[in-house]
């Protein structure tokens, strides 16, 4: 059995995940006893094997950039991403109020209440598929605050294989 972390909080379940780290977090009602997690997670013990297999697959294939790539990578998002986003916004008829490149890890974009895109450089250790899929994404979110059944409708009338090219980011 793994060594886990227990949390405890205002919550009605009982949860496990495994990190980019490969700890295993139970996290578990207040009233929820030390026996009752350890007994939770040892229930939990192959999807836990499972997981953490998963996560260590996930790290064999990451790049873990060094100073030099990082100026390279923002300045080739700084250069791609505003025409990208120029080009599908013209298309899907939105407008966003503003662009910026982050250095956010476990996420590839976002959009704010007020329609302000965010994009991290990272992205751009993936194929230009992958970085229109996660563009369109973001400005699909312009109409749609959700990922509802409307949200990926508004993809696909851009990106009919956006499917395909969200398994790309994976």
């Amino acid at each position: 059995m793994y060594e886990f972390t227990v949390i405890k909080s205002k919550r009605k379940t009982m949860a496990i995940e495994v990190n980019s780290d490969c700890n295993v977090i139970v996290r578990v009602p207040l009233r929820c006893t030390d026996k009752c997690a350890k007994e939770f997670a040892e229930s939990k013990h192959e999807w836990i094997v499972r997981a953490v297999q998963k996560q260590k697959e996930r790290q064999q294939g990451k790049v873990i950039p060094n100073k030099e790539l990082i100026i390279e990578l923002k300045k080739k998002a700084e250069e791609i991403l505003p025409d990208r986003v120029r080009y599908f916004a013209a298309i899907m008829g939105v407008e966003p109020t503003a662009i910026k490149i982050t250095s956010a890890k476990k996420r590839f974009g976002s959009c704010n209440s007020k329609n302000s895109l965010c994009f991290s450089y990272m992205l751009m250790l993936y194929p230009q598929e992958a970085i229109d899929y996660v563009v369109v994404h973001e400005l699909a979110h312009i109409k749609h605050k959700n990922h509802q059944t409307d949200f990926y409708n508004e993809i696909k009338k851009i990106l009919t294989d956006y499917k395909q090219r969200e398994k790309l980011l994976r």
